[in-house]
């Protein structure tokens, strides 16, 4: 029989009368990442706790992410998929886990819970640390016929996918996808690669929210380049037996529809016990995962965490920080002092073979918070040009110019981007600043880098740009530049320039400048070429020469994948 421990959680309560001892129990809500997490890290913690899970679905310790790439059958054995079953967490970690047991109410006066086993019998289950990671459901948007559409959160819904395709003598031709953010677009690729026509329906005007529009061009271009069909600024009005009629009443066609358009924690259950929940629809946690109630906790996806670029509370659904803050609840129930760090939001995706990754925030996110920030573009090449296979990539660094903080880097590629972002963000949880980027000792061999990284590029550009050695405009500040009377010099080769440049540009390769500085434009000039390198050396000798010069930031190439032309 279990008896409640004091909520000072000691180990173990001797009880006299009855001459017994009765071990603490921790009952975790959720078997998933957060979850499984908690409940082995409290086993290593403690032999002899009870450990309750329970979770309502049939799968625990399940791959989720992996979940559209079996789609696509580049993970074609969905065994792999599940990680450890009830059995083998039982055998080697002693844990009481309890699918298809749904958690109806938590009774926090009494400190128990409410639960609902397979077979529709309810029981109660005391607890003395209660750990909630319920997750974030789909948000499914109120359509007509959005009962049609499928969802990706767990196994369940992937054999539901993996038989609307396998249905039959006709399976689906063509799909819409609902929602172009990174689960939309692995959904795109995969689905694509199944033989099935798909279309990306987004209410944004671009792909991927989380990146700058410059960085998200790339990505679009991929999709499309690869037979998806995009379809940006419009959302889904009705879904029909084999359509999806946009609201620009547009109809595409769609055999399956699966709806990707973001996700809402599930915290329902939180909000009726009483706890404390944010504007966000998260669980309001402190940083050590408590709730508002000291027995209880709350982690991974359903709980609030504090952003690192601003202090203030957010939501991060990304199963690194479950799994870290599950490891972490175990250490405070069992007593450990620690604490969670702010949350940077580091996250990437694969799209027919290029890579998108980003960490902290975006400059449209600065620019809507009224924050002043430093852009910086650059286009390097993966690793040295001279050692063959060196393909391009994008990044983007943005830097707080008052105080040269990192406040967040995007990288767009085919290869090198996990390694750019990762190291950035390594750079922001350690303080640096954007100019120490330079100083960073990285690894460097012909094939896997250059001597000068690009990472230590962006923080030479940020040393720059902090000492006032050079100016840069972005490109969205270009045409109000140009109404000003500012003149635009294109400093790349004639045949370059005869690609396409911006509007009024005027010609001057760099290798001429000092001997045409006669040609160069009165007044305010914006210097530009194909990636802002050939730029910076001209803006610094016209200068030099007493002109009033500025480089176009990330050069044409950035502009021009910002504004499609």
């Amino acid at each position: 029989m279990h008896v409640r421990t004091p909520r000072s959680f000691g180990r173990r309560i001797l009880l006299v009368a009855a001459a017994e001892v009765t071990t603490m129990r921790t009952v975790i809500i959720g078997g998933v990442a957060a979850g499984m997490s908690a409940a082995t890290r409290l086993r290593r913690a403690d032999e002899t706790m009870d450990i309750v899970v329970l979770e309502r679905g049939e799968h625990v310790s399940f791959a989720n992410c992996g979940l559209p790439y079996h789609l696509g059958g580049a993970i074609a054995d969905r065994e792999d998929l599940l990680l450890q079953t009830p059995q083998s967490l039982y055998d080697r970690f002693r844990l009481d886990v309890r699918v298809r047991h749904t958690v109806e109410r938590i009774d926090r006066a009494e400190q128990v819970v409410h639960v609902r086993d397979s077979a529709g019998e309810t029981y109660t289950l005391g607890y003395d640390a209660l750990v909630v990671a319920t997750g974030a459901h789909p948000v499914t948007p109120p359509l007509p016929g959005i009962e049609r559409a499928h969802r990706l959160r767990d196994i369940a819904d992937l054999d539901r996918i993996v038989a609307a395709l396998d249905s039959g003598d006709t399976p689906p031709r063509t799909a819409a996808v609902l929602g172009g953010g990174f689960i939309g677009l692995e959904l795109a690729e995969n689905l694509t690669r199944r033989g099935v026509a798909v279309t990306v329906v987004e209410l944004a005007d671009q792909v991927l929210a989380p990146l700058d529009p410059e960085m998200a061009a790339p990505v679009r271009d991929r999709l499309e380049a690869n037979g998806v069909t995009v379809r940006l600024g419009a959302g889904a009005r009705e879904i029909g037996s084999d359509t999806v009629v946009l609201d620009t009443s547009e109809s595409i066609d769609a055999d399956l529809v699966v709806s990707a358009v973001g996700v809402r924690p599930e915290s329902t259950l939180a909000r009726e016990a009483g706890l404390e929940i944010g504007e966000r629809g998260g669980i309001v946690v402190d940083e050590q995962l408590r709730t508002s109630d000291p027995a209880i906790h709350a982690v991974g996806d359903v709980a609030e965490k504090r952003d690192a670029v601003s202090g203030e509370q957010t939501l991060v659904p990304l199963v690194q920080t479950a799994n870290r803050h599950g490891r972490l609840v175990a250490d405070v129930v069992t007593g450990r002092h620690t604490s969670t760090a702010p949350v940077l939001g580091t996250a990437i995706v694969g799209v027919f073979g290029l890579a998108a990754a980003t960490v902290g925030w975006s400059a449209k996110r600065l620019r809507a918070a009224g924050r002043p920030y430093r852009a910086i573009h650059t286009h390097p090449a993966d690793h040295a040009t001279y050692y063959p296979g060196a393909a391009t990539l994008s990044l983007e660094l943005l830097v707080d110019p008052a105080t040269d903080t990192i406040l967040g880097a995007q990288a767009v590629g085919e290869a090198g981007v996990d390694k750019r972002i990762d190291v950035i963000a390594t750079a922001m949880r350690g303080g640096l600043h954007a100019s120490e980027l330079a100083d960073l000792e990285l690894a460097y061999a012909p094939q896997f880098g250059s001597a000068k990284d690009p990472v230590n590029m962006l923080g030479m550009i940020a040393d720059n740009l902090a000492q006032g050695v050079t100016e840069t405009v972005q490109w969205h500040e270009v045409e109000d530049e140009i109404l000003a009377g500012t003149a635009v010099v294109d400093v790349r080769t004639p045949e370059e320039f005869a690609s396409g440049s911006l509007p009024k540009a005027v010609n001057v390769p760099l290798d001429e400048l000092r001997e045409r500085l006669d040609e160069v434009p009165g007044g305010r000039v914006v210097v530009t070429c194909a990636v802002g390198q050939r730029g910076h050396s001209a803006a610094r000798i016209l200068r030099q020469n007493g002109r009033d010069a500025v480089n176009l930031d990330g050069g044409v190439r950035t502009w021009a994948a910002a504004t499609g032309r």
